[in-house]
């Protein structure tokens, strides 16, 4: 590819991705911190992936992505999973009216642009796999009817890390349906007293409709022009690669801490994420730094742990910076 193309294009995305700034804003106004949070919520949307978030409560994440929804003009539900929610709760159902003598569909809350699942691990394999076949699928069926989920369609799963009683924790094979996964923290201080101040106040600014769900499907385009090199494509598949056989990268003491290495899923969401995140920094091409800053939340929920890496409390993201340091840069 000659560098004219480059240049055009680089050109092009600059114009493409005026309106993450715009986004951005209009989300920071609202949201006080949480900047890593915002940003991978941006990269889900333009990459059409979903995302698993992970953090104790109160920490905006119910507000993060309200917020997105209204910023891009998008319908928004958020539905609680509790141990007694059945998929018909999740997906809609036939309901009989009287009035026709005839069996109706009702549409579930499932039927949005953005989903907030919240607590996803509360409730049991039945419902969470109801819903991960439409984040899959990008449709439902009931009865013997079949209708396709709107664009763009976002599913942002939470999960409680402290409690453990009673909740039905996502299969492995299940959370590699999660495009990223992300851990999000608390505030700082100084961030943290923005909050109470606002609070206090009972100033809370809104958000404007800034895009119309048509601007992030035309987006989801334009980041797939985003030009990845061959060495870069070379760059994720080694760094996958490592999570498989890690002797073969001089990571020989990582053999015994992972029970399974990264799907092909996830060489693909690499791929896709750090396009995404190259068109957040309004650029046209992929460079290592873009990789590198989606390698954690890609990763770390596509890494098995063995029992001596628990016992030795090593964690997948200590995993992830081993493999970084050590995989050739291109």
């Amino acid at each position: 590819m000659d560098t004219v193309n480059i240049k055009e294009l680089n050109d092009r995305i600059q114009k493409e991705s005026a309106f993450v700034d715009i986004l951005s804003m209009e989300m920071n106004k609202v949201i006080v911190g949480q900047k890593h949070l915002v940003e991978n919520l941006l990269i889900g949307l333009l990459a059409n992936g979903h995302i698993l978030l992970e953090g104790v409560p109160g920490l905006a994440k119910t507000l993060a992505i309200n917020t997105l929804a209204q910023s891009v003009n998008a319908k928004f539900n958020r539905i609680q999973f509790t141990p007694d929610l059945l998929p018909a709760d999740v997906l809609g159902t036939m309901i009989y009216s009287q009035k026709s003598e005839q069996f109706q569909i009702k549409q579930g809350p499932v039927f949005a642009n953005f989903i907030l699942a919240d607590e996803i691990n509360r409730s049991p394999a039945k419902v969470q796999s109801a819903l991960l076949e439409a984040m899959q699928e990008r449709q439902v069926t009931i009865g013997d009817q079949t209708f396709p989920l709107p664009e763009p369609f976002l599913v942002m799963a939470t999960q409680n890390p402290i409690e453990q009683e009673g909740t039905y924790p996502l299969p492995e094979a299940q959370v590699d349906r999660f495009m990223l996964k992300v851990v999000v923290t608390y505030p700082k201080k100084e961030e943290e007293k923005l909050i109470i101040r606002m609070n206090n106040g009972g100033t809370f600014p809104k958000a404007n409709a800034v895009l119309q769900p048509e601007d992030i499907k035309r987006a989801r385009e334009v980041v797939r022009e985003v030009y990845m090199d061959e060495k870069i494509e070379k760059y994720i598949v080694d760094i996958v690669y490592a999570t498989r056989t890690p002797e073969a990268y001089q990571l020989g003491k990582l053999k015994d801490m992972i029970s399974y290495g990264a799907s092909p899923r996830a060489s693909i969401s690499l791929a896709m994420a750090s396009k995404a995140y190259a068109f957040i920094k309004r650029r046209g091409y992929v460079i290592p730094e873009d990789v590198r800053a989606v390698c954690y939340e890609v990763l770390r929920h596509r890494i098995g742990l063995t029992y001596e890496a628990e016992a030795e409390n090593i964690t997948s993201e200590q995993i992830i910076t081993d493999i970084i340091n050590a995989v050739e840069v291109p």
